[in-house]
């Protein structure tokens, strides 16, 4: 029997490989009418904000994002920036290979899963065109939920959807948005992904003096459950760009 019952996911730099912010988000600045470094200034200072859904809705966020980095942006121009900023948090987005065949084995061994996620309005928008999201029996993100990790209540959501306990949930994560630490503190057992590419990852208020658990791939999750099963092999064809539409 495992050990666990279920097993939380972040979505980031956990089920994706490492993010940084490509060369699409020129394309939003242009739109907006404001110079790219500036928006990327903003973008970082502003992410909780954005991501706990502080700012309103995605125009208006757009809106408060344009106007900090100096533009007046017209709503044609907020409709353009929108749909070149759906396109540019799809083309910095990859499936980690692993991360479907890990979800379809955990729920062999009759695990359940979830997702808890810091993300702003994009994310919404690309999950149901994802492979993973079929495999995931709750999605938590911050966006709807209207708070951000650590919250107590992003993980406590999550475990009282899945009818679970704390203490019977494994929570994955690279340690974005103090989540390690977040997650432990209401009784899970949280453990860090340390994966190669991660030093170059994207990431906000990490959780750098976790000591607890850490893996340095997702094909290492199902054993931890407490199965005697062989952890699944990599599936290069989810290693591509996403492809939802924009």
């Amino acid at each position: 029997m495992a050990a666990f019952q279920a097993v939380l996911f972040d979505f980031f730099g956990t089920l994706t490989r490492a993010v940084q912010r490509g060369s699409r988000h020129r394309a939003v600045a242009e739109a907006l009418g404001c110079d790219p470094a500036s928006l990327t200034d903003v973008l970082d200072r502003s992410f909780q904000q954005r991501a706990s859904g502080a700012l309103g809705d995605a125009t208006a966020s757009l809106r408060w994002v344009g106007e900090q980095a100096g533009a007046r942006p017209t709503d044609a121009a907020l409709r353009t920036a929108r749909r070149h900023r759906l396109a540019a948090v799809r083309a910095d987005t990859r499936l980690r290979p692993e991360a479907v065949p890990v979800l379809r084995a955990l729920r062999r061994r009759g695990v359940r899963t979830g997702l808890v996620s810091d993300c702003t309005h994009e994310l919404p928008a690309l999950l149901p065109s994802l492979p993973v999201t079929p495999l995931l029996d709750v999605r938590i993100l911050s966006i709807q939920v209207g708070r951000c990790k650590p919250d107590p209540e992003m993980f406590l959501a999550a475990c009282r959807r899945l009818a679970v306990r704390p203490a019977d949930c494994l929570y994955v994560g690279d340690g974005g948005g103090r989540e390690l630490t977040g997650a432990s503190a209401v009784g899970l057992t949280a453990v860090r992904l340390a994966a190669p590419d991660l030093v170059t990852h994207l990431v906000f208020d990490a959780d750098v003096d976790w000591r607890g658990p850490t893996v340095t791939s997702l094909e290492a999750v199902p054993g931890l459950v407490g199965s005697d099963d062989p952890a699944p092999a990599p599936a290069p064809a989810y290693a591509g760009r996403l492809t939802a539409p924009v």
